[in-house]
């Protein structure tokens, strides 16, 4: 089934952006999140807190600054920025830049494409007026990071309420969603068309199990690169409901998947320090580091439940599915045991050729120092010659294949 959005335009269409970047100062914006507004409703900082729970709420709002522009360049007018300090032990400056686009005509999904670079889309979009390295001069640096878990492009939250003539995207009388409704979705999500990602039959189904389904007028699909929340009942204006779940998706649901991001910043940075830890000396301190790096994401950030609402939950846990974050932690975490069990291997074989050598020295002396006495001899060069002599007894000792060992395992080494 081909479906064709070149010529789609719906009610109300709005894409985000979401940019990694370094902040360079705190800037002297308002501080908190970008506060949309929808009648009497005002999502500040204080309003969004009391939507998630207090971890969540801190790692998202603690440190996160706004300004309202507007800025129209094409089809895209700028309304908002927003940043979001996020730091790992390792970045300790990294941030998440957000761009808030209103999108006019039949330009959302090319410009989705032209964002994504996919072959023969128009222009970048984000140059210009509307290019992060001008809209965060002197507060944030947003060229690509360097590395390779970095976001090579913006990770989109594209949003689109349908109008009533077109039905591809609306349930059907019996209240039966149309398998097209779940194309238009994963091409919004994917910025793609058929041309650029032909897809396969038997995927129609996965895409059909992986949408969220956040009410019967609307639903969500979440994406390695993007994302995009479609409604199933034409619009109706002004005073709709679509009117709150536009304000949603740019604020709760947002933040859910900002969260997100910032857990798969986390996991790729103990990634980092995974395969870290074995160069150079000092395997036990970096261990260490790497344990305390673990029990602050896990106590700040590692949060699979946000809220006893449970849309955001569903879409942090499939944002976190397509980036196999749980997974991966798992296999973190049992990598970082293995690790602290070697280090406790080892610090057991050192405490014990410690105790090993000192039994090699101790023994020989004592023994000639209690020879003498029984003796009863006080004569000062007997007993350099006993010392000397268990000195001898003791550097033979040590060239045997038990001497050897001890020493190795003094040095955390292996026996020669």
């Amino acid at each position: 089934m081909t479906v064709d959005l070149s010529d789609l335009v719906g009610v109300r269409q709005s894409i985000t952006a979401i940019l990694p970047a370094r902040l360079k100062t705190d800037p002297s914006w308002p501080s908190g999140p970008l506060p949309f507004e929808l009648g009497t409703r005002r999502t500040d900082a204080a309003t969004r807190q009391t939507y998630f729970a207090p971890a969540a709420a801190r790692a998202l709002y603690a440190r996160r600054w706004h300004r309202t522009v507007s800025a129209a360049a094409g089809p895209l007018r700028l309304v908002g920025l927003e940043l979001l300090h996020a730091p790992t032990p390792s970045a300790p400056q990294q941030a998440l830049t957000i761009l808030h686009f209103e999108v006019t005509g039949p330009h959302l999904l090319s410009t989705l494409r032209a964002i994504g670079h996919r072959p023969g889309a128009g222009p970048d979009p984000l140059t210009g007026p509307h290019d992060p390295a001008v809209l965060f001069a002197g507060v944030a640096d947003t060229r690509s990071p360097a590395g390779p878990f970095a976001i090579v492009r913006p990770y989109t939250v594209a949003f689109l309420s349908p109008r009533i003539t077109q039905t591809a995207a609306l349930r059907e009388p019996s209240g039966a969603l149309p398998a097209s409704a779940d194309r238009w979705l994963w091409s919004l999500a994917s910025r793609s068309t058929e041309a650029d990602f032909p897809t396969p039959p038997e995927h129609f189904s996965v895409m059909e199990r992986e949408a969220v389904r956040i009410s019967a007028d609307w639903s969500a699909l979440i994406l390695r690169h993007g994302a995009a929340f479609l409604g199933h009942r034409s619009d109706g204006g002004d005073g709709d409901f679509y009117g709150f779940a536009a304000l949603h998706t740019r604020t709760v649901y947002l933040d859910a998947l900002l969260l997100g991001a910032i857990q798969r910043d986390h996991i790729d940075a103990l990634t980092d320090d995974l395969s870290a830890v074995f160069d150079g000396p000092g395997l036990a301190r970096r261990v260490a580091s790497l344990e305390q790096h673990i029990a602050l994401f896990r106590s700040t950030y590692w949060r699979q439940h946000l809220t006893a609402h449970g849309p955001a939950n569903e879409l942090l846990l499939a944002y976190q599915a397509q980036h196999r974050l749980p997974e991966r932690f798992t296999e973190i975490l049992a990598e970082a045991a293995d690790y602290s069990r070697l280090v406790q291997t080892q610090e057991s074989q050192q405490i014990a050729g410690a105790l090993g050598v000192l039994t090699i020295l101790g023994l020989p002396v004592s023994t000639a120092l209690g020879i003498l006495q029984v003796m009863g001899d006080q004569d000062p060069v007997h007993l350099l010659i006993a010392l000397a002599g268990a000195f001898a007894v003791t550097a033979g000792a040590l060239t045997t294949r038990y001497g050897r060992l001890v020493l190795s395992s003094l040095r955390g080494g292996r026996p020669g």
